[in-house]
C-alpha cells in the first residue's frame, strides 16, 4: 500500500476519552475477556506502520486495542520498525517477532503476551522451493506461480495444553484486472497447498495451524476467486457474528482467519468477529458524516484503513 497523504488539518483529541469509547464498543461487539483455557488471536493490517508519522497518542489507541488480545498478527509494518517497538513499549508484557522486509518494504510481525504464550522453536518464512512452483496452478489460470511478493511469516507458540503454528499473510494486490487477480489467486492457493502439506506430514512441528492476515479477498463467499483458491484444499473460513467487513474504505473482506478442519477448527469456540473501531472514535471529527472525507483521511493515516479481526481458541 502506498503511504497515505498526511492530513493538512489539525484535530486534537483526548486520548482517555477515545480509549473509553473503544472499551465501551468492545462490550457492544462482544469481544470476550481473556480467560484461562482460551486465547484470543487477532490480525490487523496497520497501514504503513513506520512510514506514516503516527504520534504517541495514536499509538496509545492502537496499543489499547492490541492489549485486548493474546496475540496480534500485524501486516504492513514497513522496514522502519520504530513504531512497532513503540507499541511494544506501551504493552509491557508483550514481545515482538518480525520478518525481514520484502515486497513494498513490508515486514510481517507478531505481537504477543509473554504471560499467556511462549514462542517455540519453529519461526521463519513459508518455504516453497522453486521446484514446487509448477504444482501451484488453478483451473482457468494460465499464469505461472513465481513466488510470493510478500513472503508469509510463520511462528509457533505454546499456550495452555496446546501448541499452534500461525502463518501471517499479506497477499499481492496489484489492481482489479484479471492478471492481478490471477496472481493473487495463485498466492492464496500456495498458502492452501503448504497448509495441506503440513497437515499431512508426520513431521509437522505442530498439529494446530492457522493462516491469518490480509488475503486481499473482496468477498468471503464461494464465488470469489481468492476464496475458492484458499479453500480449495480444505482450509475453512468460519463466519463471524459481527458480519462486518474488515476494510473500512471499501467494505471488502480482505482480512481473514483460516482453519484446518479436523485439527485447529476443533479448538474454535465459535467466537469470532471484526472490531469496527471507526464507528466510535473521533465523533467530533465525524460530525454526523458532514466531514466524512476528512474523517477517513485522518483515520487511515493515524490509525489504519483496516479493522482487526479476532478469534477465540480453546487451549485446554
Amino acid at each position: 500500500m502506498p503511504v497515505f497523504p498526511r492530513p493538512k488539518f489539525d484535530f486534537p483529541y483526548d486520548v482517555s476519552a477515545e480509549i473509553e469509547r473503544l472499551r465501551q464498543h468492545k462490550s457492544t461487539r462482544l469481544v470476550p475477556e481473556r480467560t484461562d483455557g482460551t486465547i484470543l488471536v487477532a490480525t490487523w493490517n496497520l497501514a504503513n506502520l513506520g512510514a506514516q508519522q503516527r504520534r504517541d497518542q495514536d499509538r496509545s489507541l492502537i496499543a489499547e486495542v492490541i492489549s485486548w488480545f493474546d496475540l496480534v498478527a500485524i501486516q504492513e509494518c514497513r522496514e522502519n520498525f520504530g513504531d512497532l517497538f513503540d507499541l511494544q513499549n506501551k504493552l509491557k508484557s508483550y514481545a515482538v517477532l518480525m520478518s525481514d522486509a520484502s515486497g513494498n518494504d513490508e515486514r510481517m510481525s507478531f505481537v504477543y503476551d509473554t504471560t499467556r504464550l511462549t514462542a517455540l522453536e519453529e519461526i521463519g518464512e513459508l518455504a516453497l522451493p522453486p521446484s514446487d512452483f509448477g504444482s501451484i496452478k488453478l483451473p482457468g489460470v494460465q499464469q505461472a506461480f513465481a513466488g510470493f511478493d510478500r513472503t508469509p511469516y510463520l511462528a509457533s507458540f505454546a499456550a495452555g495444553q496446546t501448541s499452534i503454528m500461525l502463518v501471517n499473510v499479506h497477499l499481492y494486490f496489484g489492481d482489479d484486472t484479471p492478471p492481478s487477480i490471477a496472481r493473487r489467486s495463485l498466492e492464496a492457493f500456495a498458502v492452501a497447498k503448504w497448509s495441506d502439506s503440513r497437515n499431512k506430514s508426520k513431521f509437522s512441528f505442530t498439529r494446530e495451524l492457522v493462516a491469518l492476515g490480509d488475503f486481499n479477498m473482496p468477498k468471503s463467499e464461494p464465488t470469489d476467486p481468492i476464496y475458492k483458491a484458499l479453500t480449495r484444499l480444505g482450509l475453512e473460513l468460519p463466519e463471524h457474528s459481527t458480519q462486518i467487513a474488515s476494510s473500512i474504505a471499501t467494505d471488502a473482506n480482505y482480512d481473514q482467519i483460516a482453519f484446518l478442519p479436523g485439527t485447529t477448527k476443533r479448538c474454535f469456540t465459535g467466537r469470532k468477529g471484526v472490531f469496527d473501531y471507526d464507528t466510535v472514535i473521533f465523533p467530533d471529527l465525524w460530525k454526523d458524516g458532514t466531514n466524512r472525507r476528512q474523517f477517513k483521511s485522518y483515520l487511515r493515516y493515524y490509525i489504519s484503513d483496516h479493522r482487526p479481526m479476532w478469534v477465540e481458541l480453546s487451549v485446554k
